[in-house]
């Protein structure tokens, strides 16, 4: 089942860029085991939006609690809804990971 947070960020661009690093290595561990569909941060700063793959709504909610930034505070709320793919364009969503 896929599961598309909806996450509201701190306001504290140094803080969040502290973590990161750490963030991204917790997602991309995801990724390898399967369990992070897609994730990336709103081109404003104001959140980001992770798509799990999980059995349950309580597994991807744990994934969510387990990321470095709900740990450091970061993650200030966040919405999470089944998520249904319908339509997607491979060559509209590349892979791009940058630090």
């Amino acid at each position: 089942m896929k599961l598309a947070a909806t996450i509201e960020y701190l306001q504290d661009p140094e803080k969040v860029e502290a973590v990161r690093p750490t963030h991204r290595q917790y997602l991309t561990g995801l990724l390898q085991q399967g369990k992070l569909v897609l994730a990336g941060p709103f081109a404003d700063g104001s959140g980001a939006l992770i798509v799990y793959e999980t059995e349950t709504a309580e597994q991807a909610e744990q994934l969510l609690k387990a990321d470095p930034f709900h740990a450091a505070g970061v993650f200030l709320s966040w919405r999470m809804n089944p998520w249904k793919v319908v339509f997607a364009n491979r060559e509209l969503l590349p892979v791009i990971y940058s630090k």
